[in-house]
């Protein structure tokens, strides 16, 4: 089948530069499956830009595919453009199946499926095994209830199928490079760059991720593996920088330590940046030479708040200690720290901020990214939070990067001036500036002048925003009015693949038009998209 895979344009990012663009790793991973399944597979990547609807649309038709599958990293912010755009395609494609996968549609489906009638299914979890499952049984004419890990309309009731199984294997997967241009991405100060995935998963149980639930418990690739393909993607496609897509690449420090080992094999000038834990640095104090060896430039750690008590409430499972130690044992080591820090976990007050101010001058990180708390239904925080007020009703802005919530004893001008000031006082104190300058080592006075150009970028975007483009409101509705009732429960049979009932069944078999009914829409038909009505999802 000719299959375009599309990633939608994303423009609320505020830090997007020329030369600063990642290529989609979900669909590319998808992609190659697909792929090996025999498919002819395109991949339409309109982030590069970003183009707009109307450019992406044509693209789409011009592209004459058989099927289109649209999913974007973004998620939650993402969905009202991928609501936009394929009410947009079906309008020009009537009779192609357009099929939806990613973390927001998975826990969303049943709303997704109710209010956005030109999308026909929804894949829910890993798509690398689900995706080519359902395209064979679409163009074998098959019944799509066989098929584990998705969602569809029959009859006007939405159909859960039951979970799919997790991948157990991940070597068992390939990126399908082939689909891109590697030479039109990069990032990190101009570097051709990919991003990959050593892991999957998360062993902790932060109650605000929402990751955890969708990638399962952790697994890993084969070290070896894994850094014979950086080694490859260096050799063959000129690549400089990996940006490691994995919440936690550094779990099991045996499978680390091998990676990298394997790297330093490798011997190819390759920088890795990441994210991981303040625990797993401290863990590995005797390793890190290792790390930087093997070429890890730059670790997020995700410190998120700096009072004990909170740390406690989301049960992020660390303290203000270990993470003042791993920064400290990162510098020592040549490896630069970016710390994350939540400024609204709480009801926050000036003295809070004051505080969190005080406490982070003290841990010392080489960069600081400040966010917001962004409370999604399929998470537990969303539990705790359901009674907050929402100030912010437009689904695009739900990226982190702004206020969602309401600070009762703070307007929201004054809870960003704090946050500006705390990033500003963070960046350009002396310490920081003298790395940023006159560092001994120039891969750290790289990383640490490309983020202030990133930083400098994004701190004057969010304040046009703010004062210029964002609605906030002042009687929004709770959270839990806003989003519906928490799923935090559909967490744990999405992971193991237990609980497998399907809700809402329809005892007539859904097919689309292929195999031996080729040329037609489906034998029992969805319902024909009324593109002009259809309200934004």
């Amino acid at each position: 089948m000719r299959i375009l895979m599309v990633n939608p344009p994303h423009p609320s990012i505020g830090s997007r530069i020329p030369r600063e663009q990642l290529p989609p790793l979900g669909l590319l991973q998808v992609g190659g499956a697909l792929l090996d399944a025999g498919h002819d597979v395109q991949l339409f990547d309109a982030e590069l830009g970003p183009l707009e609807l109307e450019e992406v649309v044509r693209g789409v038709v011009a592209r004459g595919p058989e099927i289109v599958l649209v999913g974007h990293s973004g998620s939650t912010s993402a969905h009202p453009i991928v609501a936009d755009l394929t009410r947009r395609i079906r309008a020009e494609l009537a009779g192609v199946p357009i099929v939806y996968g990613g973390v927001f549609p998975t826990y969303h489906f049943r709303d997704i499926l109710e209010q956005e009638p030109q999308i026909d299914v929804v894949v829910r979890g890993e798509g690398e095994a689900t995706a080519p499952r359902l395209l064979e049984a679409i163009s074998l004419g098959r019944d799509l209830s066989t098929v584990e890990g998705i969602a569809f309309r029959h009859l006007g009731k939405v159909v859960e199928t039951p979970p799919a199984a997790m991948i157990e294997d991940l070597d068992s997967l390939r990126t399908g490079w082939e689909l891109i241009d590697i030479r039109r991405y990069g990032y990190y100060g101009g570097k051709r760059a990919v991003m990959m995935q050593f892991s999957r998963g998360c062993p902790h149980h932060c109650n605000y991720c929402g990751q955890r639930g969708f990638w399962a418990r952790w697994r890993h690739r084969d070290p070896r593996r894994f850094a014979r393909e950086i080694g490859w993607l260096h050799r063959v496609h000129g690549v400089q920088l990996v940006n490691l897509a994995d919440e936690n690449p550094t779990v099991n420090r045996a499978a680390w330590k091998e990676l990298c080992e394997a790297l330093i094999e490798e011997n190819v000038p390759v920088s890795i940046i990441g994210s991981t834990r303040a625990d797993d640095i401290v863990r590995d104090g005797d390793l890190l030479h290792l790390y930087r060896k093997a070429g890890i430039e730059r670790f997020l750690l995700g410190i998120e708040n700096t009072d004990e008590a909170t740390l406690e409430k989301v049960r992020k499972g660390g303290a203000t200690r270990t993470d003042r130690e791993a920064i400290r044992l990162m510098r020592r080591h040549g490896i630069i720290s970016l710390a994350t820090w939540v400024a609204d976990f709480e009801d926050v007050t000036d003295a809070d901020l004051r505080r969190s101010l005080r406490q982070l001058l003290s841990y010392d990180p080489d960069q600081i990214t400040a966010l917001y708390v962004t409370p999604h239904r399929w998470t537990a925080y969303f539990r705790l939070a359901a009674e907050r007020k929402v100030i912010q009703t437009d689904v695009r802005r739900w990226d982190y990067k702004h206020q969602v919530l309401e600070t009762r004893r703070m307007a929201p001008w004054r809870v960003i001036l704090w946050v500006k000031c705390i990033e500003i006082l963070l960046q350009a104190r002396p310490k920081a500036l003298w790395r940023t300058f006159f560092h001994p080592d120039p891969a750290f006075r790289h990383g640490m002048r490309w983020y202030a150009r990133m930083g400098r970028r994004v701190w004057f975007h969010e304040w046009w925003n703010f004062l210029f483009r964002d609605r906030r409101v002042t009687t929004g509705p709770t959270l839990g009015r806003f989003w519906g009732a928490p799923q935090d429960h559909q967490e744990i049979p999405l992971r193991v693949g237990a609980g497998r009932v399907v809700r809402d069944a329809a005892p007539a078999a859904v097919r689309f038009g292929r195999g031996p009914q080729a040329g037609r829409r489906p034998v029992t038909r969805l319902p024909r998209p009324a593109c002009d009505k259809a309200s934004r999802g």
